[in-house]
């Protein structure tokens, strides 16, 4: 199937070239829901602005977002690996259930040669284990997360607060023996489910929306669970609004175009636009056909189920995990749109050892 994408996309682009914006248009209402297949090949290529703005046809925040952000280059090749490994799984006698865990925080990029950057603390704890115990029932995984985030098996041996990567050996280079027998068993592990896990990784938040978009069209189906564990930037600056450089800290070395940035008494002014709510387009559009597990997290305990609650309403997918910042690792309360009850899991300190 790879090979083909080059004519298919360049077919694509002659006959697109060759109709009226209304006749596309028509084209793309009369054939829902194969339109996103189509997109999802034509995001490779030159018609993508051209197809976005038929598209375009409510004129959203969501709708616009992905004509007005560019796509990120590694964009191709994300879609060919999720591919292949759809195909590997379509192969497979045992009807393979997939699952989409995103994991880890998304950057928000300051200045488009990216120095500068808003991001969270994020560590990807919560996605990197839920992807094991997902491997261990006998999931396919999609691991779309924060380059350089914690992962599925290594999450054990990274960042540690109490142990450095070279405690984990010897003065002679060799595994330290307390470590061992860890250390051992998560290598088998890793190298047990490696064809059974796919590792994607993005870094700001236009990457995830963009990898997020083209993975639930090519999973959209009753098999597939999207596993939405990734702390998702809430504002982001849009791509026309970035300065192209360094934003400079003193006035006389920006650019006059960019001179915004800087007030009178030379503090940064940001200017953020919110991050279009794109559940709504999971859930009704590009995977209408999954189950859909979303994540809230909040600081003020009155909000928590208020806003979970919310969330089940406005977007009408299927599960809502909750926690509170203070209480993030000890305890969770899952909302489902069945039922109003409020279902809590709670560890204590010796269950979390």
């Amino acid at each position: 199937h790879i090979y083909l994408y080059p004519i298919i996309i360049q077919f694509l682009n002659n006959f697109l070239n060759k109709l009226p914006l209304q006749t596309l248009n028509n084209l793309i209402i009369k054939n829902q829901p194969y339109v996103y297949t189509y997109i999802l090949l034509l995001s490779m290529s030159s018609n993508m602005s051209r197809v976005s703005s038929v598209c375009d046809v409510e004129d959203t925040p969501e709708d616009r977002y992905f004509l007005n952000n560019p796509k990120p280059e590694s964009l191709d090749d994300l879609i060919l690996k999720t591919s292949n490994f759809m195909n590997n799984c379509n192969k497979s006698e045992n009807n393979d259930k997939i699952v989409l865990v995103t994991s880890g925080g998304t950057s928000v990029p300051l200045e488009n040669n990216t120095v500068r950057f808003i991001d969270n603390f994020s560590a990807g704890t919560r996605g990197a284990s839920s992807a094991e115990q997902f491997l261990f029932k006998g999931y396919k995984v999609i691991f779309l997360h924060r380059e350089f985030s914690l992962q599925p098996f290594n999450r054990h041996f990274m960042r540690s607060t109490n142990v450095s990567f070279l405690d984990y050996f010897d003065s002679n280079g060799e595994i330290a023996p307390k470590y061992k027998k860890e250390l051992v068993e998560m290598k088998r592990l890793s190298d047990l489910y490696k064809d059974q896990l796919l590792m994607l990784t993005f870094t700001s938040v236009n990457d995830y929306l963009w990898a997020l978009r083209s993975i639930a069209i090519l999973l959209n189906n009753r098999n597939c669970i999207f596993y939405l564990a990734a702390a998702v930037s809430d504002f982001y600056v849009p791509y026309d609004k970035l300065p192209e450089h360094k934003i400079q800290s003193r006035s006389e070395f920006q650019d006059e175009s960019k001179k915004k940035h800087l007030n009178e008494s030379g503090k940064l002014v940001l200017d953020l636009d919110p991050v279009p709510k794109f559940l709504r387009n999971l859930v009704q559009t590009w995977a209408n056909n999954s189950m859909i597990i979303s994540f809230k997290l909040e600081t003020d305990p009155n909000l928590l189920i208020v806003k979970a609650k919310q969330a089940l309403e406005n977007y009408n997918h299927q599960l809502v995990i909750g926690n509170l910042l203070d209480t993030r690792n000890r305890e969770v309360v899952i909302l489902s749109e069945k039922t109003d009850d409020e279902t809590w899991i709670r560890m204590t300190d010796e269950e979390l050892k």
